[in-house]
């Protein structure tokens, strides 16, 4: 039984340190010591392992071996009953443009991974390639009471995925944010897709937008550079077939910051909602400090600062920190885990 987000897992960058990135886990409840190893270590042994996404109280890792060639594995687990489960690569996985998870236990014990494969990794020579730089040529989809991969010819677009899109797994759909302010929406069988674009525009183009899922519906928050940088807005998606949004909630950067954080209003993303209530989740300045923010009450919540090593490995080039909401799943049932 899913229960109410407790934190997140996140991945820190210190170029100084070794090994240069470590995972971290932090909770909402201010507790010391995290409800949650971010070691992971009843996981399989492997020289690297970085989390791709989270879904319904399942992580969805990647898990590299010292060899020659490199090897590597996927492997989704349930922080919680310190179950998993191994899925095999494919031939792309090393270069997919982005790897997330679908998951619902309100339907079934069994997940889905979605691994969205390039023209170039996909090998289409280059002076046949689109003009779309990194756009996806083959969608592969694992289904673990198959155990076994399926690829999908991407018929849609052209579009192109950014390394860091977060994922929102929805009803039976995996939404992801894309390049040029758009929304993809593919099933579990790869046969419906759907390009919705995002309400607002920022002024400034950024290739993350933040799509969550909450209380059954698919959220928007804009950048803090939209058309005039001085508030936030929240939209909820009414209808994917129109692609009709509706303002659900915005607020100056004065009135979510006040006087004594201003200095945040142009240092923030909003990284998270809450699943079941009206609760967005915001980090912001240069030591990353955790916020939570009520849309109902307008109450803004500190819960702790992070760090300045909570970064991604490349910000320059546009990566950004990816935060994996955690809502513990206490049933002991993983698809043949172990």
């Amino acid at each position: 039984m899913l229960q109410s987000i407790v934190g997140f897992f996140y991945e820190g960058y210190n170029q100084f340190r070794s090994p240069r990135k470590a995972r971290y886990f932090t909770n909402l409840s201010r507790q010391r010591s995290p409800l949650v190893d971010p070691s992971l270590s009843f996981l399989p042994n492997c020289d690297t392992l970085d989390i791709l996404d989270a879904c319904n109280g399942l992580l969805l890792c990647r898990c590299w071996k010292a060899a020659h060639p490199l090897k590597l594995d996927y492997v989704v687990c349930n922080p919680t009953t310190e179950k998993w489960v191994s899925v095999p690569a494919t031939d792309w996985s090393s270069t997919s443009s982005a790897t997330r998870l679908g998951f619902d236990p309100a339907i079934s014990s069994h997940f889905h991974v979605f691994e969205f494969i390039d023209e170039e990794s996909w090998g289409i020579a280059e002076d046949e390639q689109s003009e779309c730089y990194g756009r996806i040529q083959t969608l592969a989809i694992y289904w673990s009471k198959a155990g076994a991969w399926k690829y999908q010819t991407v018929e849609h677009g052209p579009f192109a995925i950014p390394k860091n899109s977060p994922g929102s797994f929805l009803n039976g759909i995996l939404n992801l944010a894309a390049y040029n302010n758009l929304i993809v929406a593919v099933d579990v069988e790869g046969d419906n897709w759907s390009l919705v674009h995002i309400p607002k525009p920022p002024y400034y183009a950024d290739d993350i937008n933040g799509i969550f899922p909450s209380q059954g519906q698919l959220y928007f928050a804009n950048s803090p550079a939209d058309s005039d940088g001085s508030e936030l807005s929240i939209w909820v998606l009414d209808d994917f077939i129109k692609g009709k949004w509706t303002l659900k909630h915005n607020v100056s950067h004065l009135q979510l910051f006040g006087t004594k954080y201003s200095s945040y209003a142009n240092d923030y993303s909003v990284i998270s909602m809450h699943p079941e209530h009206s609760l967005i989740f915001i980090v912001a300045g240069h030591d990353k400090t955790l916020m939570s923010y009520d849309m109902d009450s307008r109450q803004l919540r500190f819960i702790c600062q992070l760090g300045s090593e909570c970064t991604a490995e490349l910000p320059a080039c546009g990566d950004k920190t990816l935060f994996h909401p955690h809502v513990p799943l206490f049933s002991e049932s993983l698809a043949d885990g172990y």
